[in-house]
């Protein structure tokens, strides 16, 4: 059903000329993109659209889930908010808003719904580097998508490589221009997006490159072949690209951007415990919901205590505010992060680069084990009606199982103890 909608929508929307029709505008690659087109948001109004955003993205959460409905509308009011643009450096018409307030953004939605929150991670990640890697002339060209309401997607993992760094998708000289092939998956954002950042070889086993690809470009094929059991609807599954044209002005490097002090890793990292914690705070609030409404007494706890609702009960009480320390918890190291990230940002040294590193690292090894084990003992506190299918609380564990399984906390750990007992820096790379 999601192909042919997809396959219905892409034909719909192309115009004769070679244009299609994206949010309402006919547009192309190559096109001059009207600056001005979303709100360059403050800080303040950032964080009070992402609530107001995230209100409404909660309704319907559990039917997405539950009957796999992606969410094409959602993500058209996300781009349409101004919210994927607060990063676009003020030199280029953007608010250039700190990277905690990214955080915290993404935090709020998937408070509401973790597949809207993660969706929208690589587009973050990307534009940032685009800033870090990008010549002016590049950097001009796409700033000025982001600000016209375009959205960054994702072709960045394969399957079947020796490990989750290791590359065979290939950029070689054709004449002046180059072709892209390759298979992508683990492409969370590609069907919702306007432009597909690939990462990729520049030529035979040259250096990596990040190739700037048009998602309805000829040779492109986004397939919606994600069967995770959690995280349902995000959509990342494959995409795969055959002799795809691409400019050299839509290409960018890539090999260095861990050549010096970076927090490129930090930030990616940061904006998944952003994730984790939304998940933990949302099984949480549904769980005291599910407890104060339908919940019965254990009768035990009528006997001794003399209760009579289940929100009564001291071993429920108990757990829960064990969960809430832990989510707390997270929270604040998500918040503590967030900034350290930002003090890197704005004197980057060494000892700054691997402060906000260390910092993130410890709230992504919390937070992807919070929200596993909130998720969880959700049950516990509820009770069996919680289980039941109708109730969808399931996806709480089902979208924190999943989306805790992107890099292992236990590095994380490891690279923490490394620091703790010698002071070893952390290395530099995107999965830290």
């Amino acid at each position: 059903m999601v192909q042919e909608y997809l396959a219905l929508g892409q034909a719909a929307g192309e115009l004769a000329d070679g244009r299609w029709m994206r949010r309402g505008v006919a547009v192309t690659a190559e096109a001059e993109v009207g600056v001005g087109s979303v709100p360059v948001l403050t800080a303040e109004e950032a964080l009070a659209e992402a609530s107001r955003l995230a209100a409404s993205f909660a309704e319907g959460a559990a039917v997405r889930d539950r009957e796999r409905i992606l969410p094409f509308d959602q993500l058209d009011q996300l781009a349409a908010s101004g919210l994927l643009a607060v990063t676009v450096p003020r030199e280029f018409g953007g608010a250039g808003l700190p990277f905690s307030v990214v955080a915290e953004v993404i935090r709020r939605i998937s408070v509401a719904d973790p597949n809207i929150g993660q969706i929208p991670h690589s587009h973050f990640v990307y534009v940032n580097q685009l800033r870090l890697q990008g010549s002016r002339a590049q950097q001009r060209l796409l700033f000025d998508q982001v600000r016209a309401g375009r959205s960054f997607g994702n072709a960045q993992s394969e399957v079947g490589t020796k490990h989750v760094r290791d590359y065979r998708t290939t950029l070689t000289e054709v004449g002046d221009h180059w072709h892209l092939n390759g298979t992508k998956f683990y492409c969370t954002g590609a069907i919702f997006a306007d432009w597909i950042p690939v990462l990729t070889h520049l030529g035979v086993d040259g250096p990596m490159h990040v190739a700037w690809v048009d998602r309805f470009a000829p040779g492109v094929e986004v397939i919606d072949d994600w069967d995770a059991v959690g995280q349902r609807t995000t959509a990342s599954g494959t995409v795969v690209f055959t002799e795809v044209e691409v400019a050299d002005r839509w290409i960018t490097n890539y090999s260095d951007t861990f050549t010096g002090p970076t927090t490129y890793g930090a930030y990616a990292q940061l904006l998944h415990a952003a994730i984790d914690t939304g998940i933990a705070r949302a099984a949480i609030d549904d769980a005291a919901a599910f407890v104060t409404t339908k919940s019965r007494p254990y009768p035990d706890a009528v006997a001794i205590h003399g209760i009579d609702r289940a929100a009564q009960d001291p071993v429920v009480v108990q757990a829960f505010g064990e969960m809430e320390l832990a989510v707390r918890g997270a929270e604040a190291l998500l918040a503590e992060a967030g900034r350290a990230v930002d003090a890197a940002n704005e004197d980057l040294t060494e000892e700054r680069a691997s402060a906000a590193t260390l910092a993130v690292a410890a709230v992504r090894a919390s937070s992807s084990q919070v929200a596993v084990e909130v998720a969880s003992r959700l049950f516990e506190v509820a009770g069996t009606r919680s289980a039941l299918s109708a109730e969808s609380l399931d996806r709480h564990w089902r979208n924190a199982r999943v989306h805790s399984l992107h890099d292992p906390a236990a590095w994380k750990v490891q690279h923490l103890g490394r620091w703790a007992v010698e002071h070893l820096l952390p290395p530099r790379h995107g999965q830290l």
